[in-house]
């Protein structure tokens, strides 16, 4: 994966993940916040939250490759484990996972443990490519040519590593733990071509990509939100309406017991 993204395609792709993840992250506010897998991609440069973290999975290293210059000047960064990671149960305000769905060893479990460190109302940005593009037809193609032993490695246009996971089989799986999708987009609609001029050429399939056909961008970019259910405001909000709403009861009842005891002594004094 690290040498793929050296790649002109990589680095276009890198490009677009990055604009993509500076504006999804700037008004995320909280406390704590984790970047899980691709230290090539500062995810959450754009974000301003005291505490961020950086965590390589150790089961992949991202290619046997270590955090590059630009993940040394983050805070923090981990060796762990994404399918246990080592953060308390409801401790973080926002998880990101750049491809880490694709390169984690149990996807499922992965995304099991982002729902139990988020805080509620947390959220969590994932972004995966997508197997419905000509990026992915032309990988699988690769695929087939290796099986029937008629390429080698080169004939791979993505990364040979990670299995991709649909948008909407991606969708099921967030609402089944509770998570409601925000906003989802596709992007780099550009064709598979391995050279950098012929990509700058077709430049223009970006405005009309996202016009006519916006499922089959290469790669997509979603964000969530964890929902628990049963969750009501306590608090000053709370006692302020509760202060507001008694305030005038009071004083019509006091209003009317008085108005109500003249009536009363008035045939009295008349006898």
């Amino acid at each position: 994966m690290g040498a793929w993204l050296e790649t002109p395609p990589g680095a276009y792709l890198l490009d677009w993940e990055q604009r993509h993840l500076d504006a999804a992250v700037a008004d995320v506010f909280g406390f704590h916040a984790l970047q899980l897998g691709l230290p090539a991609l500062d995810a959450l440069r754009n974000n301003r939250m005291p505490h961020r973290w950086l965590a390589v999975d150790v089961a992949h290293r991202l290619g046997g490759s270590a955090p590059g210059p630009a993940a040394a000047d983050r805070a923090v960064a981990l060796n762990c484990d994404f399918d246990a990671l080592p953060f308390d149960s409801q401790s973080l305000d926002l998880v990101v996972l750049p491809h880490a769905l694709e390169l984690a060893r149990d996807p499922h479990q992965t995304l099991r443990e982002v729902e139990r460190v988020l805080m509620p109302e947390g959220r969590v940005v994932i972004i995966g490519f997508n197997p419905t593009s000509l990026w992915s037809m032309r990988q699988q193609t690769g695929r087939a040519r290796r099986r029937l032993g008629l390429g080698t490695g080169t004939s791979l246009y993505l990364p040979r590593e990670g299995d991709f996971i649909a948008y909407r089989r991606l969708r099921d799986w967030l609402r089944l733990l509770s998570f409601e999708v925000e906003t989802g987009r596709f992007g780099c609609y550009r064709p598979p071509l391995h050279s950098e001029p012929w990509l700058a050429r077709f430049g223009w399939m970006e405005t009309a990509g996202e016009r006519w056909w916006p499922v089959l961008g290469a790669v997509y970019a979603l964000t969530a939100v964890k929902r628990v259910r049963g969750m009501r405001l306590v608090g000053l909000v709370r006692d302020q309406r509760r202060q507001v709403s008694a305030s005038p009861a009071v004083v019509s009842q006091q209003v009317c017991h008085r108005e109500a005891a003249s009536l009363m002594l008035e045939p009295a004094e008349h006898e």
